[in-house]
């Protein structure tokens, strides 16, 4: 009697890191959801970030695109002198300095402002050992930081000042409570203006808010 096939099928083994609470917690559940994936490790810092590369087993290391403690060169020496298996794809809103990784194949680029299923798309494509092609996504913000500040400042433009706090507190990782108390005002209050910011934006959650917040810094 055979085995079904999907019960034989070697989950992709993910570590994610990332500075900001609430962009961690949403790339956990939405890359958790994609049953060929299991996150081994997650880290916010680039420390502990470096010690799961070494420990976790982990097939593909998704990673915020700088840490203050450890820079994205020091993260790729330790893999490169220590012959680790990890594939390393940054997760950041500019890839300026990894050109000459990237064409060594040491690392890829996933651009913060593309859609989940270019994200999903793009680790799988890694995972079966392929390479990302350089420059953003096409369905990302235009490359280079210029392009990138003005494609997210017209997006945002949209949206009223307390808007931009609320969106600005949320990529700091504070629930609606603790926005709220921020504020002095309830968390009905901020439902409401989460809900706008949301349609205006065309965006369904808070991974997203957050990724545009911290790409607009």
């Amino acid at each position: 009697m055979s085995a079904d096939r999907g019960t034989l099928m070697r989950r992709t083994r993910l570590l994610i890191a990332d500075r900001h609470p609430v962009v961690l917690e949403g790339l956990a559940s939405a890359l958790a959801a994609a049953h060929d994936f299991e996150i081994v490790a997650s880290c916010s810092d680039g420390a502990s970030c470096v010690e799961a590369i070494r420990t976790s087993g982990s097939d593909i290391a998704l990673l915020e695109g700088a840490f203050p403690d450890v820079s994205r060169a020091e993260i790729l020496a330790v893999i490169d002198g220590e012959r680790l298996a990890t594939r390393v794809v940054f997760f950041a809103a500019e890839d300026g300095d990894l050109d000459q990784p990237i064409a060594a194949g040491a690392c890829s680029v996933i651009s913060k402002s593309a859609s989940l299923e270019t994200l999903v798309h793009s680790l799988r494509v890694v995972a079966d050992g392929g390479s990302l092609p350089p420059g953003p996504a096409p369905d990302a913000v235009p490359a280079g930081k210029e392009a990138n500040g003005i494609a997210v400042d017209n997006l945002l433009a949209v949206l009223t000042e307390r808007e931009r706090e609320i969106m600005r507190l949320v990529s700091e990782g504070l629930s609606n409570k603790g926005v709220a108390r921020r504020l002095n005002l309830s968390q009905g209050t901020i439902k409401v203006h989460l809900h706008h910011i949301f349609r205006k934006l065309e965006i369904n959650n808070r991974t997203v808010l957050a990724a545009l917040a911290v790409s607009q810094r």
